[in-house]
């Protein structure tokens, strides 16, 4: 990609949005931020443009991405709460989508999920199928890359299974356990969607990782990796919640909604794609084991403190 292109990044300071940043700063890019969290501690300096995510100005969002090469939107909320909705973030996606065509977005690089559908029985994935369609029909060149679990520094899932199984005296699974995940290292995500902004043509990649794990097998290997090896017991999925609702209120967080544990149980997480990334999740747990599930991360701290940095552990 030319150096001297302008790359818009929505949530540069956030988890995904970071990685894309650096690696756009690395290779000479020009980049700008449109973020809800404009004081947030970052490693950036005045390196890059920070604007707002006016979604309730559609002028200013337009003018935010005027000469504009690339538009990596990696906006969404991961469940319902008082303060922010899946619905919300489908209208304000629209709204970028629409902004980045009228001002002229060369190419748009927007993170999905596996098995999107608009039948789907769960709104995540509703949403984003939506949106999906949204932009295939908007006319804009694009990339939509499906990641089914993150992992690296500062993820939720993977940091938070280790967290568990460091206080807990057993680790109780949905059901039999045996519905399957693909975890991507978040800079092999980040890696991906840059490759994919120097291209031409409409893709829909699924971001998955070179390991495949039931959810039984992934938390043993984690327990195995971090020397907390517990009893693995399968609970009915109402216990489940209730626990992880439990957990939540002592966190002061949400640890997990009964609509994703429900989409989990619905194996949507796993695809029969070729892998998008090389980091073996075992690999990773292995170097980082000591300070894995060292402490709990929040969704809803990340959300509602705008200022602290997202922890990072490479």
């Amino acid at each position: 990609m030319p150096q001297d292109s302008k790359h818009v990044v929505t949530g540069a300071f956030g988890y995904t949005g970071s990685r894309i940043a650096r690696r756009l700063l690395e290779a000479g890019c020009v980049v700008r931020t449109l973020t809800n969290s404009p004081r947030r501690d970052h490693l950036f300096g005045n390196r890059i443009e920070v604007h707002p995510l006016a979604f309730d100005d559609p002028e200013q969002l337009v003018a935010s991405l005027r000469d504009c090469a690339v538009l990596y939107n990696t906006y969404w909320v991961r469940f319902n709460h008082r303060r922010f909705t899946q619905a919300a973030a489908v209208e304000n996606t629209l709204r970028l989508f629409e902004a980045a065509k009228k001002a002229g977005v060369k190419r748009v690089l927007h993170v999905s999920i596996t098995n999107p559908s608009e039948n789907s029985p769960f709104e995540y994935f509703r949403g984003k199928a939506r949106l999906e369609a949204a932009l295939r029909e908007s006319g804009l060149s694009h990339a939509i890359l499906r990641p089914a679990v993150l992992f690296g520094g500062g993820d939720i899932l993977v940091n938070n299974i280790a967290w568990a199984l460091r206080r807990l005296p057993v680790f109780g699974v949905f059901g039999d356990g045996e519905y399957r995940l693909q975890p991507i290292h978040v800079e092999d995500f980040a890696a991906l969607a840059v490759r994919q902004a120097s291209g031409a043509e409409n893709v829909t990649i699924d971001g998955i990782g070179p390991e495949t794990f039931t959810y039984r097998k992934l938390v043993e290997r984690i327990g195995q990796i971090i020397g907390r090896q517990r009893p693995v017991i399968s609970v009915p999925p109402n216990i489940g919640h209730c626990v992880a609702w439990v957990l939540g209120k002592l966190t002061g967080d949400v640890m997990l909604t009964r609509a994703e544990i429900d989409a989990l149980m619905a194996d949507l997480l796993c695809t029969g794609s070729p892998p998008a990334g090389r980091t073996r999740l075992t690999d990773w747990a292995r170097a980082h084991r000591d300070e894995l599930g060292r402490r709990y991360a929040s969704e809803l701290a990340r959300r509602i403190n705008r200022q602290s940095a997202c922890a990072r552990v490479e």
